[in-house]
């Protein structure tokens, strides 16, 4: 664990599309996804353009009125640097799939919470995997929890009731909702692990593709060739990823009193922030909080 490290979350507000470019399938635009998984991410790149957009840090001009903003996003030039925030990808830790009962279930896996516990240095231990028909829940009175079985899509898992969910689900709401005690039951209620198998299928089938189309001006009619399919995460999708201080650049404070104060300036309070393209029909609203690892409690 590095000095000033913290866990920054992506709760999504609505679907997500941060873009992998022209798809070779039938889907034309993808979300990126990781090489060795397949599973979806959120480039850290693009937490931390956004985060300076919010800022007001965007613009250059704007960015070196302010020490704080050149020291935490960079300077353009000869001697420029790249700044001293350092975000690392958000990985997908809870996938919203729809539930025979309870609407929908915050979807895990072993693996999604092995990563998690190793990058916060939480020396929680994550599930082992066990058979690929059994889902793990928080309680038998879980929401999704029907007849001591739960349906996820067209897929049916037994129900197996574990304290060791409970308490990977206390924690996760701890940091995503915080004091809200409606959500942070809701979440608890709908919580469930499945196989790492399951989940990677899942996170192939799970996310929402959406027929779009482009109107031709003049006729009022769908442009030739102007119907394509894009690809989002959908609304509800938990991420998690890692900020810090890698090297504060600039003159004055000692270097992790100053680490400090730009993580508490820039990645302290809970933000709002639009992440990812199709900005303009609503799509990329998250939350983003910060909290959780080794140097930064709740």
């Amino acid at each position: 664990m590095k000095k000033n490290e913290r866990t920054y979350w992506l709760h999504a507000v609505t679907p997500l599309h941060v873009g992998a470019g022209r798809g070779v399938g039938y889907i034309d635009l993808p979300i990126m996804r990781e090489k060795i998984t397949n599973w979806p991410f959120v480039p850290g790149s693009a937490v931390k353009g956004v985060l300076a957009d919010n800022f007001g840090a965007s613009d250059q001009n704007e960015r070196e009125k302010d020490p704080d903003k050149v020291r935490a996003f960079g300077k353009a030039g000869d001697e420029g640097n790249s700044g001293s925030l350092v975000f690392t990808d958000a990985r997908i830790l809870c996938l919203p799939i729809r539930s025979f009962a309870g609407a929908f279930a915050w979807v895990t896996s072993p693996l999604c919470l092995a990563r998690l516990a190793r990058d916060n240095g939480d020396e929680t231990a994550a599930p082992k995997n066990g058979k690929r028909e059994e889902a793990i829940i928080v309680s038998k009175d879980s929401s999704i929890a029907l007849d001591g079985k739960v349906y996820l899509e067209e897929l049916d898992f037994t129900a197996l009731p574990s304290q060791e969910a409970d308490a990977w689900a206390d924690r996760i709401a701890s940091f995503v909702f915080g004091g809200d005690a409606d959500w942070k039951k809701t979440f608890r209620d709908r919580f469930v692990i499945v196989h790492d198998d399951v989940f990677s299928f899942l996170c192939e089938t799970g996310t929402e593709v959406a027929a779009r189309v482009r109107i031709d001006d003049e006729k009022k009619t769908v442009a030739r060739g102007a119907l394509w399919y894009e690809e989002s995460l959908p609304t509800e999708t938990i991420l998690a990823g890692l900020v810090w201080c890698d090297k504060v650049y600039g003159k004055g404070d000692k270097e992790d009193a100053a680490a400090e104060k730009l993580l508490a300036t820039f990645c302290g309070k809970p933000l709002d922030l639009q992440i990812g393209g199709k900005a303009t029909v609503g799509k990329g609203l998250v939350r983003c909080l910060f909290g959780g690892g080794a140097n930064h409690g709740e």
